[in-house]
């Protein structure tokens, strides 16, 4: 999107639209969460040196959840069930998200984008506590 506002072309972020946009959210929003305090410690001794498996596998599931192409098959909970994740990683990782859709985009798919993460965030932070509360269930 560009906007003239007195003979100068200044040029906004665009939306999620394309596979390109969705390697870009994912590229620069796991690169804050291996550097951040509050998650890097937790995501990077789970995931060791299988970083770029790992973002491969997040591009498809925000692939298939933003542009609707169904690459991404899986469960994304239970990878994380056993993390000892609290509210206050929630709210990093939220917050992270909302930076990295805020310096690098903007439109429906953006804000659908961060809409998406906070219910996603909120039915694994509860979903953990169920299942904490309840060591004999299953995970689902």
């Amino acid at each position: 999107m560009q906007v003239k506002t007195a003979g100068t072309v200044i040029v906004s972020p665009k939306d999620i639209l394309q596979l390109e946009d969705v390697k870009k959210l994912v590229d620069a929003f796991y690169a804050k969460i291996q550097a951040d305090e509050k998650l890097g410690d937790i995501f990077n001794s789970v995931i060791q040196n299988r970083w770029p498996e790992h973002l491969e596998k997040m591009v498809r599931f925000w692939q298939t959840i933003l542009l609707g192409e169904h690459t991404y098959y899986g469960s994304p909970f239970k990878p994380h069930a056993s993390l000892p994740l609290e509210v206050e990683h929630f709210n990093q990782w939220l917050h992270l998200f909302y930076e990295t859709i805020d310096a690098n985009f903007e439109g429906e798919k953006a804000e659908e984008a961060k809409w998406r993460s906070k219910k996603m965030a909120e039915m694994f932070r509860f979903k953990l506590e169920h299942y904490r509360d309840n060591p004999s269930k299953t995970l689902l």
